[in-house]
């Protein structure tokens, strides 16, 4: 599985907060399970919900969420303005004081893996998403709150079929 190393590397660099310390974000691939197609291919589908918990955050949460939906424009972007699945994206706050919360975001992700097979050796490709080419893709983004800078992050390609 790419998505949560991939979403993980994408959060750290947008956000100041979690450069300084990588460690308030926490990822895990929840409720996991394997699709196929009962074919002779090996290929499936990786589904699972991938939980992203951010401690002790300070910070605005538009700073993690605009951040988030830039990376599933790329590699989740059926999740994006379809009514079936708009509970895709789920999320939780814990208050924790006056000055902090932890959040918890939990989103329903899927990956193709195409298994080919030549004579005895089998091939596999994590085969990339099907997206338009989005109207925002700058190399550089910038999330503003007045004159506050929230975050900053690049555009993440597609990784190679």
């Amino acid at each position: 599985m790419y998505k949560p190393n991939s979403l993980r590397a994408h959060l750290t660099a947008a956000i100041a907060d979690l450069q300084r310390n990588p460690d308030k974000l926490l990822v895990f691939a929840d409720k996991g399970s394997l699709h196929t197609t009962r074919t002779a291919s090996r290929s499936f589908e990786y589904a699972y919900v991938l939980n992203i918990i951010v401690t002790d955050y300070s910070g605005e949460e538009d700073a993690l969420i605009v951040p988030l939906l830039d990376w599933l424009a790329t590699h989740q972007a059926d999740l994006l303005g379809n009514d079936d699945k708009a509970k895709g994206i789920r999320f939780m706050v814990d208050f924790n004081n006056h000055n902090s919360v932890d959040i918890s975001l939990e989103i329903d992700l899927t990956e193709r893996v195409i298994v080919k097979q030549t004579g005895t050796r089998l091939d596999i490709t994590h085969a990339g998403e099907v997206t338009a080419t989005p109207d925002y893709a700058a190399p550089w983004w910038q999330l503003y709150n007045g004159n506050n800078l929230l975050a900053e992050w690049q555009v993440q390609p597609i990784p190679p079929v």
